[in-house]
């Protein structure tokens, strides 16, 4: 009897079609973006997500390679240490979140796959600690630990109203769904930007340190605006002023933890303004750039004890819906009111 071709295997694993892929921490980024390399003759849907990880969608190519996802992975994981060097770790699964959480707990030859069926996706997800989730921040397990929650099982299980109250409307029910094993974003077939930036110009030359600093707070209010709709954070920060003689002052700085929140890359972008101890320049423009871009559910994001620090992001995620519904830069901090921006 012959052996059944590929094509024609256990349909649950065919379908968990989208690769997560590791690279070991440390590697450096030329080594990291040669292993990526090896996913171009394979799919064309492959997402970057820097510093040390990429999604690839081959749902698309089964019937090109005849291969089932799984080992396509183990193809891929194989060229890339015969051509790289790098022992890629790799999860096969039908969603991003749930492959990025089995990437992280490879088998013995560095491949995990979770099939399509909601027995294997809880057989594989719920016995797991809690802070294992894709996406989940250290405060949020802690939280949810002292609540009695120490499995994702457990954290699946609670009532959706629950979970809410106790992380927030919007990230108990992201993270419940994700230990449900939801997750219903695309894999988007287009490398992340690494950095970004907005330009503020100015009429005449500008003296006045006011002004300049309103006009370094709407360029990043813009940019974390931008970096919160992409599902990015930055990790760096760059401050560039051009001078009237046309000369241009560039400064850069790293940020303490990777961030789209308005305050962290205000306060950032004043803190180098204010390193310059500028006298009399006359500057033309302003730009600021978040560099070294990452993709959000990368950081793991800090619950604070602070109530006003807490109040400030919910305002902030109001601002950003209002601003969808009404159109860019309806809602501005209040220091901005009535000021146009170039």
């Amino acid at each position: 009897m012959s052996t059944p071709a590929p094509l024609h295997r256990d349909a649950a694993a065919r379908r968990a079609a989208v690769l997560h892929l590791r690279v070991p921490p440390g590697t450096p980024d030329a080594q990291y973006r040669a292993a990526l390399d090896v996913l171009e003759p394979i799919t064309p849907v492959v997402q970057v997500i820097p510093p040390g990880a990429a999604l690839a969608d081959v749902a698309g190519v089964l019937r090109l390679h005849r291969r089932t996802p799984h080992e396509l992975a183990g193809m891929i994981r194989l060229r890339a240490i015969a051509l790289t060097g790098v022992d890629l770790h790799i999860g096969i699964a039908p969603n991003w979140a749930l492959a990025a959480t089995a990437s992280a707990r490879p088998g013995p030859d560095g491949t995990r796959l979770v099939p399509d069926d909601p027995a294997a996706v809880a057989a594989f997800l719920h016995p797991l600690p809690v802070d294992a989730l894709y996406g989940i921040g250290r405060r949020q397990a802690e939280t949810l630990r002292s609540y009695g929650l120490h499995t994702i099982g457990a954290l699946a299980a609670v009532p959706a109203a629950t979970i809410q109250r106790v992380l927030g409307g919007r990230d108990g029910r992201l993270l419940q769904q994700r230990a449900r094993g939801e997750d219903h974003r695309r894999v988007t077939p287009t490398a992340l930007p690494r950095s970004t930036g907005e330009s503020r110009h100015f009429e005449r030359d500008i003296l006045d340190g006011d002004l300049l600093r309103a006009a370094i707070l709407d360029a990043t209010v813009t940019i974390g605006a931008r970096l919160r709709e992409r599902d990015q954070a930055a990790t760096a920060l760059q401050l560039q002023l051009r001078f009237a003689d046309r000369t241009l002052l560039v400064r850069s700085r790293k940020l303490p933890a990777a961030t789209a929140h308005d305050a962290d890359l205000r306060d950032s972008a004043y803190g180098i303004f204010n390193g310059l101890h500028l006298q009399r320049a006359r500057v033309r423009a302003v730009t600021v750039r978040a560099e070294q871009l990452v993709d959000a559910d990368t950081v793991a994001e800090q619950i604070s004890l602070d109530r006003s620090e807490e109040n400030v992001r919910l305002l902030e995620t109001a601002v950003d819906r209002a601003n969808r519904r009404f159109g860019p830069g309806v809602v501005r901090p209040a220091t901005l009111a009535g000021r146009r921006t170039a």
